[in-house]
């Protein structure tokens, strides 16, 4: 799955372009960056509501291609910004988080983390 894919799965508007042909295998959910950073390995995809530049250096960390902000939420500037700089792809869609993962999931992109 690319990028370009996941935006016509979630409905998904860009708000900070990156590689929209970036292949992206793995997904994670959460709004705990440190649960991010604790469990989380190899993910290429972010859905997250929470909207702060913390969540773009966490994405940086991690090697994470694309980020989506969930629940329709306005992207700080300051998260654009830093996205754009770091070359991170940001989305956003309307659905909420479980119904974003769960449509990510039933096309094809799987999840996990360690435990």
């Amino acid at each position: 799955m690319t990028v370009r894919d996941i935006i016509s799965i979630l409905d998904a508007q860009i708000i900070a372009e990156g590689d929209l042909d970036a292949e992206v295998k793995t997904a994670c959910g959460s709004d705990m960056m440190s649960d991010v950073l604790a469990f989380v390995k190899d993910q290429s995809v972010l859905l997250t509501g929470l909207n702060n530049p913390q969540v773009v250096r966490t994405a940086e960390m991690m090697d994470m291609r694309c980020i989506i902000f969930v629940r329709g939420k306005e992207v700080n500037s300051d998260v654009i910004a830093l996205a754009q700089q770091k070359e991170i792809t940001v989305l956003q869609t309307r659905y909420r988080m479980f119904t974003a993962c769960g449509l990510l999931y039933a096309n094809g992109l799987s999840g996990g983390c360690e435990s």
